[in-house]
């Protein structure tokens, strides 16, 4: 009966742990999401597992996010029926691996900016915890959360033994 319900809580474990482990990238860092930052240099080191978040951080109105392709990000210029992200905290969430492209479709923000993003998002299978890329703050609230999420655990597995 034990190992019945401590099979149920480590699937149960292995579902939601890629969720907790996400880490948020802040795109820019403290510069946010604007013209004349190289956001190539910003990513350069940095490790992008699924799961994991891109914020875009900018004023409303002054910018905007729109994912692209290949192309669209060489050419800067989105394809038809791409829909503009312009909230101002735009969070997307890295839910496949592989190549993403973003740019920002104000004016001639992407071609002068250049504003503009690429990276490769890896499978979660191989995300290490957490990216050591994080800022202090983000790093302190992922530790937090595995802390808390580890004295559960630790309290579960106490009441199935």
């Amino acid at each position: 009966m034990a190992s019945s319900k401590l099979f149920t809580v480590l699937a149960i474990l292995a579902i939601v742990s890629p969720t907790i482990l996400a880490t948020d990238f802040i795109v820019g860092d403290d510069k946010g999401w604007t013209i004349n930052v190289d956001y190539q240099v910003w990513a350069r080191g940095k490790l992008f597992y699924v799961g994991d978040n891109l914020v875009f951080n900018y004023p409303e109105g002054a910018h905007n996010v729109l994912k692209v392709n290949g192309t669209g990000f060489q050419e800067c210029a989105a394809p038809a029926g791409t829909v503009a992200l312009t909230s101002g905290q735009d969070v997307i969430n890295l839910a496949t691996p592989g190549r993403k492209w973003y740019i920002c479709g104000v004016s001639k923000h992407c071609e002068v900016g250049p504003q503009k993003l690429f990276i490769t998002v890896m499978p979660a299978s191989f995300a290490p915890s957490p990216s050591p890329s994080t800022s202090a703050a983000t790093t302190s609230a992922v530790n937090g959360a595995r802390f808390g999420w580890m004295i559960i655990v630790i309290g579960i597995l106490g009441m199935l033994i």
